[in-house]
């Protein structure tokens, strides 16, 4: 168990800088959000992963940890946030620049010469 959830973490993170590092900011947006997932899902699983326990206190022999889930809690408000600061930029970035790339320059493309052999 403890194997397939980390390793949902680090394909979450690596998934995530992949598209951060993309030149468009639609990816860039989108690996930001995958990012800010993998960090919940790290958060949460601070707190041990734990089956059938009470998350609160007195209501049974054994319990979870509240504190992670009061920071994924947190960190899902703030995630979502930080998603629609960032849509709302890039839709005034496109806007405003006329596309849609993170540095604002479109990348200009090499043309190729053609030869005319002539006979």
């Amino acid at each position: 168990m403890e194997l397939l959830y980390a390793s949902c973490v680090g394909v979450l993170v690596s998934c995530g800088v992949f598209l951060i590092l993309r030149s468009r900011t639609f990816p860039v947006v989108l690996g930001l959000t995958m990012f800010s997932y993998a960090v919940n899902l790290f958060l949460f699983s601070s707190g041990r992963l734990s089956l059938n326990q009470a998350a609160v206190l007195g209501t049974s022999t054994e319990y979870a940890d509240p504190l992670p889930q009061a920071l994924v809690l947190t960190a899902i408000v703030i995630g979502f946030a930080m998603t629609a600061f960032v849509v709302i930029l890039s839709i005034r970035g496109r806007a405003d620049l006329g596309n849609d790339h993170v540095d604002g320059q479109v990348p200009i493309k090499k043309k190729k010469k053609n030869k005319k052999v002539e006979v």
